[in-house]
């Protein structure tokens, strides 16, 4: 853990050094290496193609053969979850644009029509690169380790035995074969979900009759079933998609006709939600409207096999009314989301070709033990790091607070939690208890709107106050009020984080937490849920910083402050860990900032419009993305203030959706040891040079050269510090213990 010293040391380092790690990355791409030569729409780059970007990036560690194995399996899964969910979201939402003849250029001058066939251009260089990854380096590395993943034709005489038994005993009985004719119309397909078209010949052809027509049928492959088979076998381990099996099986599936051919295929359908907020006159009920909804939603993309029946995809198109441009052919098995499910069944008994197994550490900065978590906050601010310690904490903190007797009220924001979450648990037990007990479930967190009406009925049930936020407005604020009855008057405890209050995702997602007992935090705290339940506004605050209404002026005022202080010739630095940069407003400040002399490191996951190493523009911006076994997921935000560092924590990134549509929380890390663990983070990051990808000119993204340089992975160092941290407190307490009580008599 970094000493209060060691804060110092680094941040007068970092304010100061010169920035070496850019010039040695960025290669001068531009056609002009000059700012001046750039027109205006050519200082951002376009937000979609620069997601693209970063799925780029995770398919990169898809293909990096320093990644352990599956781990590799493991992110091109996830490469391919990404894409569906863009083109559900992201594409569905430029389609319904194009539909209106919406052709407002974006910040980077592309027409909503440029944006699309950009889209379609990178996304199809995008997936060749991921079934390439599939078929010609993964498939075969797997093999090396005696795992296979085989097509049926792949299989031996006796591998496909026990694979037409499955059929006939597993999946026969649970598929529903869905005949296509003048009396039948084309079934509903839903969105994602991969399905078989067949042509078969009726029995009237058997019967020598050669003019009857092909008649046509579809069936959904089944999902109450694992998508790949798993044979074992003495030699190694078989896996075969069950749409092979069953294709492989049709006749049974069509007794007395000839099945002439059949094709895999799925679609993908709009599923963005449209709510019309200022007319629901029940705003839950309308959104599980829109939710039943998006199974009709419009067709944006069909997948199908590159040797599919040309009839066959004539037959799909056709009932669907999809055009030929929306047509993506794939060289593999459809969906390769499958995948990731095959590592889930391996990681157990193949240690070795996964990532070393990681518990989080005990938070250090609390006792070993959780009990009357409140006195230990009361005591200090503390911070928590997850996945790097233990989300127990937070569990731990609102479960304590449902029985603990002195403990009056719970107020919390809710916008995605688990399907089994130990926090509404504690939620209901707190109301059970006749505690008053508020809750802001966020009804429109996309693609959790159905577990989240669930929850907040089963809350209201309870005799939970339950909202369901703004009208217009998004709560993805990270806050939790406890109010509690004490020996000296009511003390309120507040958490306030960064990430979710979600269990499972607190294993997988890097993020920061923050437990306070400060009265001006707690004064903040309750102005701030009563503006969320009821009509008050706040003019100014004390330590919180919310949006829509605050936030962005605050960051802009921070930027330039530190410009201004630059230009007079004085230290200036500024340090963001978001996830996206978007915000076009704070990129101008940000340039600015650069042009004044400001050094700024952002770290930026995933979308970044900002143009970096730029003469004349952003020579002194440097943007680095890291991608790793863990999702990076806090947002820091540090200002050098002339030596008096500013440092905050926020639920925000730098995009518009989160500074002018959201209700959102920045508040500030005070107590010293807090801003040394966080600091530390910050540093640790900007070190990396194993997991760093840094942004180039051209809107590229490079990996450094490690010839030479110390090799630093972030996320690994960073799991080292929190093991280091809870070593260091235990000797310490161990020390403790040994100390005399009072001094000896002489």
């Amino acid at each position: 853990m970094a000493s209060k010293d060691k804060q110092k040391k680094v941040t007068a380092k970092s304010a100061t050094k010169k920035n070496t790690s850019k010039k040695t990355v960025v290669k001068k791409t531009l056609k002009e290496e000059n700012a001046s030569f750039l027109s205006e729409n050519a200082k951002f780059f376009n937000r979609e193609l620069s997601w693209l970007e970063f799925n780029d990036r995770i398919l990169h560690e898809a293909r990096d053969t320093k990644n352990p194995l599956l781990e590799r399996l493991r992110f091109l899964s996830i490469t391919a979850s990404n894409l569906d969910e863009f083109y559900i979201v992201r594409v569905a939402s430029l389609r319904d644009m194009q539909s209106v003849k919406f052709e407002e250029k974006d910040i980077a001058g592309l027409t909503t029509t440029e944006q699309l066939n950009r889209i379609d251009i990178k996304t199809r260089s995008l997936m060749s690169h991921m079934y390439s990854t599939y078929n010609r380096s993964l498939v075969p590395t797997l093999k090396q380790e005696n795992i296979y993943i085989l097509s049926y034709d792949e299989l031996s005489e006796g591998q496909k035995s026990v694979a037409d038994e499955y059929f006939n005993t597993e999946l026969y009985p649970i598929l529903t074969p869905m005949a296509v004719d003048a009396s039948r119309p084309f079934p509903l397909i839903y969105n994602k979900m991969l399905n078989i078209a067949v042509i078969v010949k009726p029995n009237g052809a058997l019967n020598g009759d050669d003019d009857t027509d092909n008649v046509y049928a579809t069936l959904q492959i089944p999902t109450v079933v694992p998508r790949m088979y798993k044979i074992d076998t003495t030699d190694g381990e078989v896996f075969v998609p069950i749409e092979d099996i069953i294709q492989n099986n049709l006749d049974s599936l069509f007794i007395g006709q000839e099945v002439v051919s059949s094709g895999c295929y799925r679609i993908m359908r709009n599923a963005d939600l449209e709510i019309d907020e200022d007319e629901a006159e029940d705003l839950l009920k309308e959104i599980e409207e829109q939710v039943r909804l998006r199974r009709y939603g419009e067709i944006i993309r069909l997948e199908v096999h590159e040797d599919i029946d040309k009839e066959l995809l004539k037959f799909i198109t056709t009932e669907l009314e999809i055009k030929e441009s929306d047509i993506f052919k794939v060289n593999g098995p459809i969906d390769l989301t499958c995948v990731g499910k095959v590592v889930s069944r391996l990681e157990d008994n193949h240690p070795k070709l996964c990532y070393p197994h990681h518990s989080p550490a005990a938070p250090a900065m609390f006792n070993e033990s959780l009990d009357d978590i409140f006195a230990q906050i009361r005591e200090k601010d503390r911070i928590v790091h997850h996945p790097y310690e233990s989300f127990d904490p937070v569990l731990e903190f609102v479960k304590q607070a449902a029985t603990d007797p002195n403990v009056l009220a719970i107020k919390q924001t809710l916008y995605r939690v688990s399907s089994k979450s130990p926090i509404i648990q504690s939620l209901l037990e707190a109301a059970r208890n006749g505690k008053q007990v508020m809750v802001l479930v966020e009804l429109k967190a996309r693609f959790d709107e159905e577990n989240n009406i669930n929850w907040a009925r089963m809350l209201e049930k309870a005799g939970c106050h339950v909202i369901y936020g703004l009208v217009g407005l998004k709560t993805h604020s990270k806050i939790t009020l406890v109010v509690r009855r004490e020996e000296d008057g009511i003390r309120r405890y507040l958490h306030l984080a960064t990430g979710n209050y979600n269990d499972i995702t607190a294993k997988i997602y890097t993020d920061l937490g923050l437990f306070t007992a400060s009265e001006s935090f707690g004064e903040d705290a309750s102005e701030f849920f009563n503006m969320l339940s009821g009509f008050s506004i706040p003019q100014t605050w004390r330590r919180l910083i919310p949006a829509p209404v605050w936030m962005k002026d605050y960051f802009i005022r921070k930027i330039r402050r530190e410009a201004e202080n630059a230009s007079n010739g004085k230290q200036a630095r500024i340090i963001a860990k978001i996830n996206s940069l978007v915000d076009e407003p704070v990129i101008k400040e940000l340039y600015k900032a650069s042009n004044a002399g400001v050094k700024i490191d952002l770290i930026v996951r995933g979308i970044c419009c900002l143009r970096a190493g730029v003469p004349g523009m952003s020579e002194n911006i440097t943007v680095r993305s890291i991608t790793g076994r863990f999702l990076e997921h806090s947002r820091i935000f540090y200002f050098y203030n002339e030596g008096h560092e500013d440092l905050y924590m926020a639920s925000a990134d730098w995009m518009p959706r989160n500074l002018n549509r959201r209700v959102e929380l920045m508040f500030p890390i005070e107590d010293p040891d807090c801003r040394a663990r966080v600091m530390e983070v910050l540093e640790t990051e900007l070190n990396d040079t194993v997991r760093a990808h840094f942004l180039q000119p051209d809107g590229t993204y490079e990996k450094l050269d490690l010839r030479g340089k110390v090799k630093l992975d972030s996320q690994e160092e960073l799991i080292r510090l929190a093991d280091e941290a809870v070593a260091y407190r235990n000797d310490i307490k161990d020390i403790t213990a040994f100390e005399p009580a009072e001094k000896p008599a002489e």
